[in-house]
């Protein structure tokens, strides 16, 4: 075996030396790209741009690596080369383990400065304080439906959209013995106690559910306390020392959230695009109608429309709406000046590339 072995391990070696060589010569390239970033003050992050190397290697790759396996490596190559560029700082809802963790590393890749907040909140004041280049935050669940105060947030705060990461969730019952004996409350944020109900009804009816503040949260408390459980991901496990006592627990299998990227930065077109905007029209009859006329008039299709009170008192409504296209594609730019025009409240989120 070892003689059969020999001469492919060698070629392999040889492989590996012309890879370092490439992936320095790329490593090269990037810093020159940083130079003259900064002499123009470009933004290091462009989303759009690192989307279109993934799409194209993607594309390069003729097997038997997986498409998505070579854009996974692709994406800590982007992100080695990036961090010579300079270092950028992205916060997210922490502790570490939590989701919101997992995808800035899809986004991002390991390259990158992670800052842990303690709130949604918190994530979006750092990124408008310039504590941190980007936050990354929880935006819809494709079980529980929209996360209400990032909607809140994003109302409010100057930052737009600049990309957007589907995650899929899998929630784990975990415990520091791996067990369920001795425990009293099952502890998770509430979103997850909800995406697992079904589940918990039918195996632990009786335990109490308390919601904090994030699953790591809830994985840090279970590393503490024998009598508690928490619902959280596997790396959540790994990193506060925990044991699963049932896996993939959320009531729907193909549960996903879906995380934005703020910042202050726009983004140029790449053929596939989404805008976000939110919207607000006069209460009478007929008025949100109107208003989405133009959409259809020009072809551009919506792929969300959410509604969130105004809180005026007067059943007044904040419509929550994206589009596929970018605002700067000729049709989408005239559908969106004739909304414009139909809205007694209009604000762009952005344009940003479509998650896969």
């Amino acid at each position: 075996m070892d003689d059969r072995l020999k001469p492919l391990r060698d070629a392999i070696d040889a492989v590996d030396r012309k890879l370092v060589e490439l992936l320095n010569e790329r490593a090269r390239l990037a810093a020159e790209v940083g130079r003259v970033k900064q002499e123009h003050n470009a933004p290091v992050y462009r989303p759009e741009r690192e989307a279109e190397v993934l799409d194209k290697v993607a594309a390069l790759s003729a097997g038997p690596l997986a498409p998505a396996t070579v854009q996974a490596v692709y994406r800590e190559v982007i992100a080695a080369c990036r961090a010579l560029e300079r270092p950028i700082t992205v916060a997210y809802l922490g502790p570490e383990g939590t989701f919101s963790e997992l995808a800035l590393r899809k986004q991002f890749g390991a390259g990158v400065i992670a800052a842990p907040c303690g709130s949604i909140d918190e994530v979006v004041r750092d990124v408008e304080a310039g504590s941190t280049d980007y936050g990354i935050v929880p935006v819809e669940n494709s079980t529980e439906g929209s996360i209400t105060r990032t909607l809140d947030l994003l109302l409010v705060t100057p930052l737009s959209i600049i990309a957007e990461v589907s995650l899929p969730v899998h929630h784990n019952l975990m415990t520091k013995r791996g067990t369920m004996e001795g425990v009293t409350r099952i502890c998770a944020h509430a979103q997850s106690l909800a995406q697992c109900v079904n589940w918990l009804n039918q195996h632990h009816p009786a335990l109490p559910r308390v919601s904090v503040a994030s699953n790591a949260e809830a994985a840090k408390l279970a590393a503490e306390d024998a009598t508690v459980a928490a619902i959280a991901s596997e790396s959540a496990a790994e990193r506060y020392g925990l044991h699963a006592v049932a896996a993939h627990i959320q009531d729907d299998p193909g549960n996903r959230t879906r995380f934005v990227v703020l910042g202050r930065q726009t983004t140029t077109p790449t053929g596939r695009d989404k805008t976000s905007l939110i919207l607000s029209v006069p209460n009478k009859a007929g008025a949100v109608y109107h208003m989405l006329t133009p959409l259809a008039q020009h072809g551009v299709s919506m792929t969300r429309f959410e509604s969130r009170p105004a809180r005026s008192g007067a059943w007044e409504y904040w419509f929550y709406v994206d589009v596929e296209g970018h605002e700067k594609d000729p049709k989408t730019a005239a559908a969106l000046a004739e909304l414009r025009e139909r809205c007694a409240f209009y604000k762009s989120l952005g344009s940003y590339p479509m998650a896969k």
